[in-house]
Formats: structure tokens, C-alpha cells, sequence
């Protein structure tokens, strides 16, 4: 059985974190927590070393949060970028050139942005694409 790195295992508890935390019933023991807190220290006279202690947790927490939330977003945003490049070169009419543009310098992401809409303003001119009204209440 092959041994997954350490970076491996950080990325599993990274998206461990983040799908614990993105349950309804975390968010429910979080606002709980967060009442109960405060209730006790309106009952304590808001001492301030509870204050600081929690603003000091807090602030840990969000950055933890931060670095979670920037590696699931990557990672579902490399994925999914994967998934469309399959898509273009499974496509036969397909422009190959639009895989892996992602990494392309912002030159030629502006000249293919010009391309794509100098195309489809000619195919709308030429009468090329067909423009289907929908409409639920009537049958074809």
C-alpha cells in the first residue's frame, strides 16, 4: 500500500475541515456556542481577558478558515477545469487551443476573448444560429 504524503494527508484534513464546517449543524453549534458565550460574560461583567482571549481565538479560527475555504475552492476550481478541457477534446468541432488557457498570459486571454465574440457576432449576422422562444405553455 503506497504511503500518502504530508501533503497529501494536510489536503485531506483541509477538506475534512471544510466539509465539516459547511454542514447546517455546525453553523447551528457555532451560533449556540457564540450565544452561550455571551451570556456568560454579560453575567461576569465582560471581563476584559475573556475579551481578549476571545477575539484572539476568533481571529485564529478565520485565518484557519481562510487558508481551508482557498484550498477547497482551488481545488474544486482545478477540477472542474479539468472536466472542460475532457470537454474540448472530446468535442471534434472543438478549438483545441482553449485547453490549459487558463495558464496563458493576459495578452492572449484579451485576443481570444475578441475572437470568440468577432465569431459569434458573425455567425449571429450570417444567420447561423437559431434563436428558440420559450414558451412552456405551448407544444412544438
Amino acid at each position: 500500500m503506497e504511503r500518502s504524503t504530508p501533503l497529501q494527508r494536510i489536503s485531506r484534513v483541509l477538506h475534512w475541515i471544510g466539509e465539516f464546517t459547511s454542514r447546517s449543524g455546525t453553523t447551528l453549534a457555532v451560533v449556540l456556542v457564540l450565544v452561550i458565550f455571551g451570556i456568560v460574560l454579560g453575567v461576569n461583567r465582560f471581563p476584559q481577558t475573556w475579551q481578549t482571549s476571545f477575539a484572539t481565538i476568533v481571529s485564529a479560527i478565520t485565518l484557519v478558515m481562510l487558508f481551508v475555504i482557498q484550498h477547497t475552492q482551488s481545488r474544486h476550481q482545478k477540477v472542474l477545469q479539468l472536466k472542460l478541457d475532457e470537454l474540448i477534446r472530446a468535442s471534434p468541432e472543438a478549438d483545441d487551443l482553449a485547453v490549459h488557457l487558463e495558464d496563458a498570459p493576459d495578452d492572449e486571454l484579451i485576443e481570444r476573448e475578441r475572437e470568440q465574440i468577432a465569431h459569434h457576432e458573425a455567425m449571429r449576422d450570417d444567420g447561423e444560429l437559431e434563436i428558440i422562444e420559450f414558451n412552456p405553455g405551448k407544444k412544438p
